[in-house]
């Protein structure tokens, strides 16, 4: 049974690597099997299709996003808690870069065999920022575009530090975002 999750995470592995660099469409299952170092037997005995595959990468991926952040609001409110999120996503951003460019790259793409999982996913993640915007004196009625602000901010935010800037200090970053927010 471990050998079949190794080979199962060698693949997942090498489809984030790959996509992250040449996008999912550019990304072929000859190439997931030589960078995991399997055979396509195996490739498609984990996964029957390109569509399985990267439905389960991203289901993983955002799935582990959405409890890393419920885990990092915990009893927080508020300013304090949208710090926290804040901060905690940047962290996820730096730890894993391929993953946050797939997100980047696929969240408004609506063509996609996943998109309707990978909508529920973010759905769950952007409700912690929502609840969060809610125990603020956000006006009433718009946590849910603002969530989903704050979070394609950090994101994005997160993807240029780690391209453009990569010794400005983490902190310096969510200070820069924060500050954003608070503007009115």
């Amino acid at each position: 049974m471990a050998r079949a999750n190794t080979t199962k995470r060698a693949i997942l592995d090498a489809a984030l690597e790959l996509a992250a660099t040449k996008g999912i469409t550019g990304t072929t299952m000859d190439e997931v099997a030589e960078r995991a170092g399997v055979a396509k037997g195996s490739l498609y005995y984990n996964f029957s299709s390109k569509d399985q595959l990267f439905e389960a990468l991203l289901h993983e991926g955002v799935g582990a996003l959405a409890d890393s952040l419920r885990s990092a609001k915990g009893e927080l409110r508020g300013w304090e808690a949208i710090n926290a999120l804040v901060t905690d996503l940047l962290d996820l951003i730096a730890a894993n870069a391929p993953l946050a460019k797939l997100m980047a790259s696929e969240i408004f793409r609506t063509d996609r065999a996943w998109q309707e999982t990978l909508f529920a996913l973010r759905h769950d993640a952007l409700a912690v920022f929502a609840e969060a915007i809610d125990e603020t004196d956000a006006p009433a009625g718009r946590s849910g575009i603002m969530a989903s602000s704050v979070f394609g901010a950090v994101l994005m935010s997160g993807l240029e530090w780690l391209v453009f800037e990569p010794d400005r200090d983490r902190d310096d970053v969510a200070a820069a975002i924060l500050a954003t927010l608070r503007v009115r």
